[in-house]
């Protein structure tokens, strides 16, 4: 399962568009706190417009209580402008749950963070003229891609409802 990891964002509007682009993918959307703004506020929910019912949400207090809350060995990849691989470069085709974390928007994940996970940094690459890309649009990338190589499973590859221009 693809699990997309928040670690203390700032943005509502950021945070309500990755609700709803994670219930697009069946992904679950795991919160560390502290958060820029509450989880009730407007932005928030305008954002995520009313999918809120069907998102996995999962919230912890800090960084350390999601590494705790981890089973099994999954696969963590810290997304980063200092990434060492690009995400074609990774492999996602697996039963292992994987799990794809952020950093805030106006600093990105803690050095130490990074530090400690090198090996397991990923970079969207980007023209040299911008410092970083907008943090929704880095999750949906991240996860087309996860699911472009897991071959678009459990997602509707035709539109499900009544087709707007054809018999």
């Amino acid at each position: 399962m693809l699990n997309i990891v928040l670690v203390e964002p700032e943005i509502p509007e950021n945070t309500g568009n990755i609700a709803r682009m994670c219930v697009g993918l069946n992904a679950r959307l795991h919160l560390i706190r502290p958060y820029g703004f509450f989880l009730n506020d407007k932005k928030v929910k305008r954002s995520g417009l009313d999918y809120w019912e069907h998102l996995q949400l999962v919230e912890h207090d800090s960084y350390e209580d999601f590494i705790n809350t981890l089973e099994s060995k999954p696969l963590l990849y810290y997304v980063t402008r200092y990434g060492t691989k690009t995400p074609d470069q990774l492999s996602l085709h697996t039963n292992t749950p994987i799990y794809f974390i952020f950093g805030k928007e106006s600093s990105g994940l803690p050095k130490k963070i990074l530090e400690e996970n090198k090996a397991h940094t990923i970079r969207i690459p980007a023209s040299k003229n911008v410092r970083s890309l907008n943090l929704s649009n880095c999750v949906a990338i991240l996860g087309y891609e996860y699911t472009k190589q897991n071959g678009y499973e459990s997602l509707a590859i035709k539109e499900p409802h009544k087709p707007l221009f054809y018999d």
